[in-house]
C-alpha cells in the first residue's frame, strides 16, 4: 500500500526536497530515475535542478497521482519529465541511462523490494547512484505502520543483497535516513 501525502505544504513542514535532492547530489544534466514518485513531491523539484539538458523519468502504480503530477509539470512549464504507468518490479525503465535512481520514502511499499532493486541496476550509467530515503523505524506521529519500516540496518543489507555497495547512511530530518549506493564492479 502506498503512503502517499497530498499536503505539500504540510509535507514540507518535516521535509524539504530540495535540500534532500541537493544532498542526494542530483544535478543540472541528470537523467533521474523517481521510483513511486507520487503527485511528483521529489520529481518536480528534481526537474527543476537539473534543467531542460536533463531528465526526470517517473514511474508509479497510481494513475492518478501521475495525471496530478503531469498538470503540475506543465503548469509551471517542465517539459523534461517521462513518466510511466507501473509497478517498479515490472519495468526497466532504461538501460544505462541513469545518473541517479531515487527512492524517496517508499522502499518499504514495494511488494518485492530486491527485485526492484535489481531492476533498477541495469538502468544505470557508469558511476550511477541509488539513493533511498525512507522512514526511520521508529515510532513518529505520522508515516507507514511501524512494522512495514525498514531499519537503517535492514535496508542496507537489503540494498547490498541487490548487488550496491552502500557508501553512506546519513540521518534526513528527524523521521527519515538517506542511503546513498553504488554498483559494484
Amino acid at each position: 500500500m502506498q503512503h502517499t501525502y497530498r499536503n505539500e505544504a504540510e509535507r514540507r513542514t518535516w521535509q524539504n526536497p530540495e535540500a534532500i535532492l541537493a544532498q542526494a547530489g542530483v544535478k543540472a544534466g541528470d537523467v533521474v530515475i523517481d521510483l513511486a514518485c507520487g503527485f511528483g513531491f521529489f520529481a518536480i523539484p528534481a526537474a527543476k535542478i537539473v534543467g531542460s539538458e536533463g531528465v526526470i523519468c517517473g514511474v508509479d502504480v497510481d494513475k492518478e497521482a501521475l495525471d496530478e503530477l503531469r498538470e503540475q509539470a506543465a503548469l509551471v512549464g517542465l517539459r523534461n519529465l517521462r513518466l510511466k504507468l507501473a509497478a517498479a518490479e515490472d519495468v526497466v525503465l532504461c538501460e544505462k541511462c541513469a545518473d541517479m535512481v531515487f527512492v524517496g520514502i517508499a522502499l518499504h511499499d514495494f511488494k518485492d523490494p530486491l527485485k526492484v532493486l535489481q531492476n533498477v541496476k541495469r538502468a544505470f550509467k557508469t558511476g550511477g547512484r541509488l539513493v533511498n530515503l525512507d522512514w526511520k523505524k521508529e515510532q513518529t506521529p505520522f508515516g507507514p505502520p511501524l512494522e512495514i519500516r525498514f531499519s537503517e540496518g535492514e535496508a542496507v543489507s537489503l540494498i547490498e543483497r541487490a548487488g550496491f555497495k552502500v557508501v553512506s547512511v546519513k540521518d534526513s530530518g528527524p523521521y527519515h535516513y538517506i542511503i546513498s549506493a553504488n554498483l559494484l564492479p
